[in-house]
């Protein structure tokens, strides 16, 4: 008899689906909008007082009185002004030099803030210049560099308690040496007759193959629903079994518990559910007429 379903049984089944669908994109948004937040606030926003405070030097080195910008341009009445509201502290023994130079600075901040271009400014510099960083740091000398004053760094105390963890998982992310993984294969593993599937990472240690007196490979058996996380085992090649699985569709079957199956891998004949025995099959059969133990 088919159940009935209700109007929460389906609604709870459409919102979990919808979920599913929805929430890696909006996830992997938010990711990449905490990112820039991080970039701007962090390394552009001082990129952008500095740029600021260049132009304000630079900018009546290169321009004649008559063409400064309006934001440039600070009047004795408004500085008579500023002093009356004392909105900034000790402005009242400032030169004269000295308050101009702090209105201009408003104004200008002002005026960059009112234009959207401007203030990504700080932000753009900012890509540019990791990008740029990345392109000397990646080269021969550049890495050179960069490993003699990490190693010095990594002296710090509390530093180097912390840095070589953040490094190994920025380099996990965004690294260009991502953790190769390269056959998907199956064990027997954690004893004979369970069958599991690992991620293969290279040949085994020569210390280890020596001891067998056979050729070994390391595996990394991921653990559900955390694949970065698991065992490093070492099996003989002889008793590995390759699995017609790309890593990608390995992950996901990691992470859903075995749940998302590739679907050439399917087996039909298996269920999950586990079947109810009817009434008649739970019980003991009768004996037979042919049995000794009957009575005569």
């Amino acid at each position: 008899m088919a159940e009935n379903k209700t109007f929460m049984d389906d609604f709870k089944r459409f919102f979990g689906r919808g979920l599913g669908i929805l929430l890696p994109s909006v996830l992997t948004l938010w990711i990449l909008f905490q990112l820039l937040v991080f970039l701007n606030n962090n390394i552009g926003a001082p990129i952008n007082r500095g740029v600021r405070i260049a132009v304000i030097e630079i900018t009546p080195r290169l321009l004649s009185k008559e063409k400064l910008p309006p934001w440039f341009a600070v009047s004795d009445e408004e500085i008579a002004d500023a002093r009356a509201a004392k909105q900034i502290r000790g402005i009242a023994d400032m030169p004269d030099d000295g308050v101009r130079d702090l209105l201009q600075r408003e104004k200008f901040t002002e005026t960059w803030q009112q234009h959207w271009y401007l203030q990504a400014t700080g932000l753009v510099v900012a890509i540019v210049v990791i990008y740029f960083s990345g392109r000397l740091l990646g080269g021969y000398l550049g890495r050179q560099v960069y490993e003699r004053l990490e190693g010095l760094l990594a002296k710090v105390p509390g530093f180097k308690q912390v840095y070589p963890h953040v490094k190994q998982v920025v380099q996990m992310v965004l690294g260009d040496r991502p953790i190769a993984f390269s056959r998907v294969v199956m064990v027997q593993y954690p004893r004979k007759g369970i069958w599991t599937i690992g991620l293969v990472t290279g040949p085994s240690l020569k210390l280890i193959a020596e001891e067998t007196g056979s050729d070994v490979m390391t595996i990394f058996i991921p653990t559900s629903p955390t694949p970065f996380t698991g065992f490093a085992i070492n099996v003989p090649v002889g008793e590995v079994v390759d699995v017609p699985m790309s890593v990608e569709e390995a992950i996901r079957f990691f992470i859903t518990g075995g749940v998302l199956v590739p679907e050439h891998l399917v087996n039909p004949t298996i269920t999950a559910r586990p079947t109810t025995p009817t009434a008649a099959s739970a019980l003991p059969e009768p004996p037979s007429e042919t049995d000794d133990s009957a009575g005569v």
